[in-house]
């Protein structure tokens, strides 16, 4: 029986890239195992063995376990393993804080806070961003405007904005804070880049806060900005 991984899927649980991308980078011969260059898109892998990408080498196991962290990103953090402005970035935040390398499921933009999922396995991270998986996030925000009925039943309806659909997005109030500020909990089922911020500017309505508080099943909880705890994987 054969028990070797085809490379490109080896790739993609490393969390290097998608298996997509993975056969691109293989025909471009940016990819070595063992030392010597893989050349061929069908290529195979087999445990322990050494694989070479943009100057950095993995050690690949189909045994390898998930792991998944909640995170608590911070303000300020963008989520990106490299910043071209040199800002700081959540793997700088929570290199001392994990013992190998992780990818994020999603991304929240600098000004956003809150859950965080990082995980070692790119299949676990790819299944949990899928529009097809459809995992329920839900945001905590604070909005300077109030939105009307007719705002709530568009955003329920789902909306398009310079060409771009939305899918429906549950808007339930939570208080009223001061003045024209008001805090809402956001519901929906796939994240599109600041879609938050941009479906309620499309209605000139200010996002001044915005904390994720769940993904899929795993919830927020009691964590403070910057602490992270490992989780049980729940695929």
């Amino acid at each position: 029986m054969d028990n070797k991984t085809r490379l490109n899927k080896a790739l993609s649980m490393l969390g290097i890239c998608s298996r997509r991308d993975a056969d691109a980078l293989i025909l471009k011969e940016g990819v070595y195992v063992n030392g010597k260059l893989a050349r061929e898109v069908g290529s195979k892998v087999s445990d322990e063995d050494v694989i070479f990408v943009n100057g950095k080498e993995y050690v690949f196991s189909s045994l390898r376990q998930t792991r998944i962290w909640l995170y608590y990103k911070p303000v300020g953090l963008i989520t990106s393993h490299k910043d071209p402005k040199n800002r700081r970035t959540v793997f700088e935040d929570v290199s001392n804080k994990i013992g190998e390398r992780v990818i994020s499921v999603g991304r929240l933009d600098i000004n956003s806070e809150g859950l965080l999922l990082l995980t070692n396995d790119g299949e676990f991270a790819r299944f949990a961003e899928s529009p097809q998986t459809a995992w329920e996030r839900r945001y905590k925000v604070r909005l300077f405007g109030m939105p009307n009925k007719e705002v709530l039943s568009q955003l329920g309806k789902g909306v398009t904005i310079n060409g771009v659909r939305y899918a429906p997005i549950v808007v339930n109030f939570l208080k009223q804070t001061s003045g024209k500020n008001c805090w809402v909990e956001c519901v929906l089922k796939e994240g599109k880049n600041r879609e938050i911020r941009k479906i309620f500017n499309h209605f000139d309505i200010l996002v001044n806060k915005l904390i994720r508080t769940q993904y899929g099943s795993y919830f927020l909880g009691n964590l403070k900005p910057g602490e992270i705890v490992e989780a049980k994987p729940r695929p």
